[in-house]
């Protein structure tokens, strides 16, 4: 989808032109600014990013075709308009030949060229969404953020406060927990929600390239550069960045990440030029940061300024009341990905899940209802289609390894099943487990059930 609003800069020695071009193209959707030189056009460029440029071919201190080349190389989604009082049928090839978008001799028709200005726009965007596309992430999107608990509850809560500010978002948690979930959550409720969301785990990143992959890089800036490449920054461009495990990148790379926050400001590999960017950022990591700043191997700066806003996720063991419904869920997308209906969980079954610890956490559900599905008899997941692993830790949590489940569990359950039986009345489900509104209040604070 394109932005609502969009810039042009227009670069003319001649300042008839300018306030021209300024007063009839500006409107609600279409801000305008003016430079009278190649000299102004670059300090402009390097504090903002434009989406169209209109530029007179012959400039005092420029020619206008080495700034469309310089331009387009600097700048890969802007178009740029070259206009001229010479009318050259050489210049105007040349010109197309490099990249302008279109060519116009002076005097032009004023209705004219700003119909060529709404199509170079709508060009740029499709240029961006295509780049974008090609290098977001391609796999399906994670779920939503399942659960009804008092955490889960809790983590919207933040989400949902968040979400529409600019601040950097930390997310900590253990591996497999859910922090890409929240990732997502984090960028379909911002005003960003439309615009590129680029991810990239810094674990992945190749030591040898890892500065290019962030930064970009142009061609020759050293061996193998054959062409001019762009940037996770350079995707991010106006939308959302998010790096997963971030306490992997290089403490090398760490003092080059912390300047683009602060500065909002960035240069490719063997570039001169610093770059502006309009970015938001989300971090996320499995590490101990704090601990590694206290050792030496994390920026210290950097931690304090990506750590604004922390969203700290529980392990799955810690709300293992959301266990049924994150089930249901991965069941449900799971057999309709299979063409088959949801299959449903024996009692022994969800005891068996809930009984164990899940160190994989939320991933390793997901991978353990996989299995299941496919073992499943009837369309119904016995404890025989879980892993054997599994079950034996399970049982392992009984007493003595006798079938009997602790006295807590037993309690935790019966209680959660009374509060569904009655849609979540407490008084009902007070009396008809026996005992006072108080009692509850209090066991519903020991198990973390809301």
């Amino acid at each position: 989808m394109h932005s609502k609003s969009y810039s042009v800069l227009v670069i003319d020695d001649e300042k008839s032109i300018l306030k021209l071009l300024e007063r009839e193209l500006a409107t609600t959707e279409r801000s305008v600014e003016t430079a009278a030189s190649g000299r102004a056009a670059r300090e402009k460029l390097n504090k903002k990013r434009f989406d169209v440029i209109i530029s007179d071919i012959r400039l005092p201190d420029a020619d206008g075709l080495d700034l469309l080349t310089e331009f387009r190389s600097m700048y890969p989604d802007v178009e740029i308009i070259l206009i001229t009082g010479h009318g050259d049928i050489d210049n105007a090839v040349e010109a197309m030949r490099i990249g302008a978008y279109d060519y116009i001799p002076k005097p032009f028709n004023l209705d004219r060229i700003e119909l060529v200005v709404e199509r170079a726009y709508q060009r740029s965007c499709l240029q961006r969404e295509n780049r974008t596309y090609r290098h977001s992430k391609k796999s399906t999107p994670p779920s939503k953020l399942i659960g009804n608990s008092s955490v889960v509850k809790h983590l919207r809560f933040l989400i949902n406060k968040v979400a529409p500010t600019e601040v950097p978002v930390l997310i900590t948690g253990e591996s497999g927990a859910g922090k890409d979930v929240v990732a997502h959550s984090i960028q379909s409720a911002s005003a960003r929600s439309e615009k590129p969301f680029i991810i990239k785990n810094c674990a992945t990143l190749q030591k040898e390239l890892i500065r290019s992959e962030l930064f970009g890089h142009t061609r020759g800036s050293f061996t193998g550069a054959t062409d001019d490449r762009e940037g996770l920054l350079g995707f991010a461009d106006t939308g959302t960045l998010f790096l997963d495990e971030i306490g992997e990148l290089p403490l090398e790379l760490q003092g080059s990440l912390l300047r683009v926050l602060e500065a909002r400001r960035y240069r490719r590999v063997g570039e001169k030029t610093e770059r502006c960017i309009d970015i938001r950022f989300i971090f996320a990591t499995s590490r101990n940061l704090a601990q590694g700043v206290e050792e030496g191997t994390f920026n210290e700066a950097l931690y304090h300024r990506i750590n604004v806003f922390n969203i700290q996720i529980p392990p799955l063991k810690e709300r293992k009341e959301d266990l049924p419904l994150l089930a249901e869920h991965f069941l449900g997308r799971m057999a309709a990905n299979f063409g088959q209906q949801t299959p449903t969980i024996s009692d022994k079954a969800m005891q068996a899940l809930l009984a164990y610890n899940w160190p994989g956490n939320v991933r390793e559900l997901r991978n353990v209802l996989e299995r299941s599905l496919i073992l499943c008899e009837n369309n119904v997941i016995t404890d025989r289609a879980l892993p054997q692993e599994l079950v034996g830790k399970a049982s392992e949590r009984r007493n003595g390894g006798n079938g009997i489940f602790l006295l807590e569990e037993v309690e935790r359950e019966h209680i959660l099943r009374a509060l569904n039986f009655f849609n979540g009345n407490r008084q009902h489900a007070a009396e008809a487990l026996g005992i006072g509104r108080k009692t509850l209040y209090r066991k519903l604070e020991k198990y973390s059930i809301s």
